[in-house]
């Protein structure tokens, strides 16, 4: 295999192009083959549901080549059973789990050449997306999918990479509200939440960190990812209906009583921000990224000392991401190899 000329150790979180993607239609009541392709575009009907009623749903997983240079999969099966959930909740067709795996796997092997070697601190990102294709005026749901599959080499999601970030509290925006779509992968979450992330980046912050829409007194997550926080020998992660599932706190929550923490998941107070030891944002793009510090009102509550990360959330990090490279043994199953030349 001749590998992509690439900067594979510089890379930007970023699309970039890559051999194929991969797709298949759901007609008639049936999934059709799925069929490798070059092209980058999609052509909809003007009156698809995904344009007009939001009928859109994503995931995001990631591939990574191992020290013996086999390239396996991350939790894909939590990938493809929330990818389920979505599409029920938006009344959308749920993409079988062995057929989310069979595109998985089979537009990974077409763009092999693209999986950063191991080392380089890339990975591969993959982005399933499922679309309401039917043309429909109404407000109903579509008859017609399309489940979509594409790739790209991607660096860390903040430029630092493992380093801290600040965030500020969000106040006047909500980001979803309770027995609303905020514990889905939808777009619509993310178009509601620029402006608010737009905002804090201009102040200075890398994100905002969002309260509970109904009370403004717990905390949701931030606008990519979920948050955690250490006090003594703790892990504390906010509860609340309106926060997406994340896979990737699932599986530090499991690490973290590994290594002896108490794993508290419940509503979490704002003013508990000034207790906390440690504090960080964790998801599939950011892995486990620190949080330096949080602005609230007129406070800067600050974690640890300025520009390191604390010692729990460098542990955590360690201990993930020796797993998902394959450095370290998986216990837990969560692994993947993706079978060469099938």
């Amino acid at each position: 295999m001749e590998r992509a000329n690439l900067d594979f150790a510089h890379l930007p979180f970023a699309y970039q192009k890559t051999d194929a993607n991969i797709r298949y239609w759901f007609r008639d009541g049936a999934w059709t083959e799925g069929e490798l392709t070059a092209d980058e575009t999609v052509t909809l009907h003007m009156a698809s549901t995904c344009l007009h009623y939001g009928q859109e749903i994503f995931e995001g997983l990631k591939v990574f080549e191992r020290p013996d240079g086999r390239v396996q999969t991350f939790r894909l099966e939590e990938n493809a059973k929330r990818f389920q959930r979505s599409a029920r909740k938006l009344l959308m067709e749920p993409v079988p789990v062995d057929l989310f795996r069979e595109a998985v796997h089979r537009v990974v092997r077409a763009n092999r050449r693209f999986v950063p070697p191991y080392g380089s601190g890339a990975s591969l990102y993959v982005r399933p997306l499922l679309l309401g294709a039917s043309a429909e005026v109404g407000v109903k749901p579509s008859r017609e999918y399309l489940f979509l599959v594409f790739v790209t080499p991607v660096g860390p999601y903040y430029k630092a990479g493992f380093e801290p970030v600040r965030l500020i509290v969000e106040e006047e925006i909500d980001r979803a509200a309770p027995g609303g779509v905020g514990d889905i992968k939808c777009g619509g979450n993310y178009a509601a939440g620029m402006r608010a992330t737009i905002g804090a980046k201009e102040k200075g912050y890398s994100e905002v960190l969002y309260l509970d829409a109904r009370e403004k007194k717990y905390i949701d997550e931030s606008g990519s990812s979920n948050f955690y926080a250490i006090r003594g020998k703790t892990y504390i992660t906010p509860a609340s209906p309106s926060i997406l599932p994340s896979i990737t706190n699932m599986s530090v929550q499991q690490i973290a009583r590994d290594m002896g923490l108490a794993v508290e998941q419940r509503p979490v107070s704002v003013d508990e921000l000034g207790t906390f030891d440690e504090a960080g944002c964790l998801g599939t793009a950011a892995v486990i990224t620190p949080v330096e510090s949080v602005t609230y009102r007129d406070r800067e509550f600050v974690y640890g000392t300025r520009g390191q990360a604390g010692p729990v959330t460098t542990e955590l990090y360690k201990r993930l991401t020796a797993i998902q490279w394959g450095e370290a043994e998986d216990p837990y199953g969560w692994t993947e190899i993706i079978p060469e030349g099938e």
